[in-house]
């Protein structure tokens, strides 16, 4: 199932990191937050990447251009260094298209432009290129494949605090509530697709605006309610607990990781 990733935005919230770095390509550890996100795909099958790309696509492209494996993998060096032996792999056998989809285009416009590249899929996967989680994928797959709905994404709870209010024409408050306390669920960013969605999306269109409320008219449209890990990096100190995360060498969205064992934890305890 090809899986199409929106790396093209500005990103104008999290600039004061680097203006010369996409947001996609900005780095928790040594790994850009793009990486993850393919890899958690990758983790669950879904290894044919299309990046619809934009602004600074070359920075993007340079990156797979230049991959190393031996930054996050083992190996073995000898002849004094002319030979590199890999023990383990990344992206041998990810297929990545490039796509250049505009460098001012919404994400509607950028999966429209993308779509002779998803040609004979009936159903497809898709990503903004700043947001992490641990979701069962394959479940949520399994039951779009057995819905009739034409589009789904992931509906999680907002990470960050604020409250929101309630008042009456005179300014008297008559309810003040942090949102981490209600029920107000957000787009966590994680789309599943089928390609009938082409035929809800009209010119200059964003995604989850004019297309989303065409289908929830037509109730073709499911949230998949998500409790359990998901962050989004959105600002600079999005970036830093991120990064903290990265640091204790098992960040929660690292699927992929084997689980420790019981000797293994307390090892990991004792270093």
């Amino acid at each position: 199932m090809k899986v199409v990733l929106f790396c093209g935005g500005l990103g104008m919230r999290l600039r004061e990191y680097d203006h010369s770095t996409p947001k996609p390509m900005v780095p928790l550890g040594y790994r850009p937050i793009l990486w993850y996100i393919m890899k958690y795909y990758a983790h669950h099958g879904h290894k044919d990447f299309v990046l619809c790309l934009g602004y600074k696509a070359n920075v993007v492209k340079q990156y797979f251009l230049n991959y190393d494996e031996g930054v996050s993998n083992d190996f073995v060096l000898s002849e004094g260094g002319r030979r590199r032996d890999l023990l383990s792999s990344d992206i041998d056998d990810w297929r990545i298209t490039f796509a250049d989809t505009g460098l001012h285009a919404n994400v509607g416009q950028r999966l429209v432009a993308a779509s002779h590249y998803l040609e004979g899929e009936d159903i497809f996967l898709a990503s903004y290129g700043d947001g992490l989680t641990d979701a069962p994928l394959h479940d949520l797959i399994e039951d779009f494949r057995r819905r009739d709905a034409v589009a789904a994404f992931m509906s999680v709870q907002p990470t960050y605090s604020f409250h929101f209010v309630t008042h009456e024409d005179d300014g008297l408050v008559t309810s003040i509530q942090d949102v981490k306390e209600s029920n107000i669920r957000i787009n966590g960013g994680y789309f599943l697709l089928r390609k009938e969605i082409f035929d809800y999306i009209g010119d200059g269109e964003e995604l989850v605006e004019q297309p989303f409320q065409r289908l929830v008219k037509e109730r073709l449209l499911l949230g998949y309610r998500y409790d359990g890990f998901w962050a989004a990096m959105d600002t600079l100190r999005d970036r830093e607990l991120l990064e903290a995360m990265v640091e204790t060498g098992r960040p929660p969205w690292a699927v992929w990781l084997p689980a420790l064992t019981s000797a293994g934890q307390a090892s990991e305890r004792r270093a």
